[in-house]
């Protein structure tokens, strides 16, 4: 045990060497919304190359800066997935913000806590706070960072794209401390495979009931059935999912797409035949990644020149 607990700390350690420009706690002293815990984080590094955090706390925020020769001035806050219960922090975060900086983004991956009644007074909120504070974060130290406080999106993979998608569209109220008014709303949104709806007929039931319990009141499960709370002041959108994904079925990306159309907002959808669930960077089915179409995307709204 003692030698295996060893290799996970090692390997975390290079792990972070590699990936890692900085990492800084989410919050200056106590977290919000937090109470007295014993859990401990640890960090599972997988053959497939990706790392698993578990029993999150404490929540952090990667930041990976572009050469400031290429920097754009655009930014994404990235929101691993993971049922809310665990983190795929390299697969959905780091490698991802890597192919960001390639072309001049600024990328800042969000370890955000899990929700846990054994940890936050009320864990329907706790990862709400955590990605509101990041974009405030960002926005905060948009100078030191070579960010455009009006170029700030948010990106979320799986269940992360219900975190993502929940900051798209609960952005008019401040879960947290917020006494310098700096605007939580993202400028624009990426979500990959997203869990967008909580309603029984298309929701990933192991994602609701992490965040909102097995038995919640119908106005907490349309609160957070992210496509009945688009409106016109709901950011531009850029979709990709998979026509089989058999974890999260398509449809959560369907009826937000729809939503977004229906209130006039920009959106654009990639729906892959095949590839499942959890493919990350590249869905192995096509000979085409989907970073490239999201590229000419954000081209297309001008948060990245060439269009």
């Amino acid at each position: 045990m003692k030698k295996f607990a060893l290799f996970l700390f090692i390997s975390t350690i290079a792990m972070h060497a590699l990936y890692a420009q900085q990492t800084i706690n989410l919050y200056d002293g106590a977290v919000p919304n937090s109470k007295p815990y014993n859990t401990k984080e640890w960090w599972e590094p997988r053959e497939s190359g990706d790392t698993i955090v578990h029993f999150t706390s404490q929540p952090t925020l990667t930041i990976f800066l572009p050469d400031r020769k290429i920097a754009t001035g655009t930014a994404v806050v990235i929101c691993p997935g993971g049922g809310y219960w665990i983190t795929s922090i390299v697969k959905e975060g780091f490698a991802i913000a890597r192919e960001f900086n390639k072309m001049g983004v600024a990328a800042f991956v969000l370890k955000y806590r899990m929700p846990e009644d054994s940890v936050m007074v009320n864990k329907t909120i706790g990862p709400l706070q955590d990605a509101q504070r990041a974009i405030q974060l960002v926005r905060m130290h948009a100078k030191e960072w070579n960010v455009d406080a009006g170029k700030v999106g948010i990106m979320g993979f799986s269940a992360g794209g219900h975190l993502a998608s929940t900051a798209a569209t609960h952005f008019t109220h401040s879960y947290i401390e917020n006494a310098n008014n700096i605007n939580l709303r993202p400028d624009f949104s990426i979500f990959i495979y997203p869990v967008i709806s909580f309603q029984d007929s298309i929701a990933h039931i192991g994602s609701r009931d992490r965040l909102i319990g097995k038995n919640p009141s119908k106005s907490l499960l349309d609160s957070f059935s992210n496509e009945l709370q688009v409106t016109a002041q709901t950011p531009p959108t850029f979709l990709v999912h998979a026509t089989d994904d058999k974890t999260v079925p398509v449809m959560n990306s369907i009826v937000f797409y729809e939503a977004l159309i229906r209130n006039k907002i920009s959106a654009e959808m990639h729906i892959y035949k095949a590839g499942g669930h959890g493919f990350g960077l590249h869905n192995s089915t096509t000979n085409e990644l989907w970073m490239e179409s999201c590229r000419n995307w954000l081209q297309s709204m001008k948060l990245l020149p060439g269009k």
